[in-house]
């Protein structure tokens, strides 16, 4: 997911028209189709395209998985480098620093610090939305919760998977607010960019819990 996000939103912000264009409608596209119907796309349709062999669930649970939240995470980097003030591209180009000094040494170190938040929550979504992958025969916690159900009765059994889900959410957010903290402290950040960081991020997170329910 992390990588789809990077690789889609420095697309759509520093690219060329044309690869702009290209970052647009894949990003658009992942974004505006169920992530069920991705999953059966990828796991029951696109082997009898390709004519090639089937994915496998874990494979194909992790393409849909990082594609559909990807996307989302490609307007949270989008907005992140948009958001680095300008005075500071400028002053790489004026220096003639070459492309990737200037992303790694100047831009991306003030991008990464706000686009965490947004991050944060993609993840916790991510923790979340694995919970549809036993649709393509993949034994994941819901799946197994469904089993244990059997034995020993339908409230124990998703009262555990319930904490379980809470338990990997909160751990991955706890860390990543650390990474947050951190990074905020290094660049001297102020309250202003933070919250602002923060309400990009809601506004992504609220496009994508719309979605999630036309989906369904």
């Amino acid at each position: 997911m992390v990588v789809v996000a990077v690789v889609l939103g420095v697309a759509m912000h520093q690219g060329p028209r044309w690869l702009r264009v290209v970052a647009r409608v894949v990003v658009e596209f992942f974004r505006g189709t169920s992530l069920v119907v991705q999953l059966f796309f990828l796991f029951y349709v696109l082997p009898n395209l390709t004519g090639l062999g089937s994915l496998g669930g874990t494979w194909t649970a992790i393409l849909a998985l990082g594609l559909n939240y990807g996307a989302y995470g490609a307007e949270v980097v989008r907005g992140s480098l948009n958001a680095v003030p300008a005075g500071q591209w400028e002053t790489a180009t004026a220096l003639s620093m070459p492309w990737a000094t200037k992303m790694r040494r100047i831009i991306w170190p003030q991008a990464w610090a706000l686009m965490l938040p947004g991050f944060n929550n993609l993840m916790v979504m991510l923790v979340k939305g694995t919970a549809v992958v036993g649709l393509v025969l993949l034994n994941d916690l819901t799946f197994e919760s469904e089993q244990v159900r059997r034995e020993v009765g339908t409230w124990p059994a998703f009262l555990a998977a319930l904490l379980i889900y809470f338990v990997i959410a909160w751990v991955v957010s706890l860390a990543l607010r650390g990474l947050e903290a951190r990074a905020q402290r290094r660049l001297g950040l102020g309250d202003f960019e933070v919250r602002k960081a923060r309400q990009d991020a809601d506004k992504v997170m609220a496009g994508a819990a719309a979605d999630d329910q036309d989906g369904r």
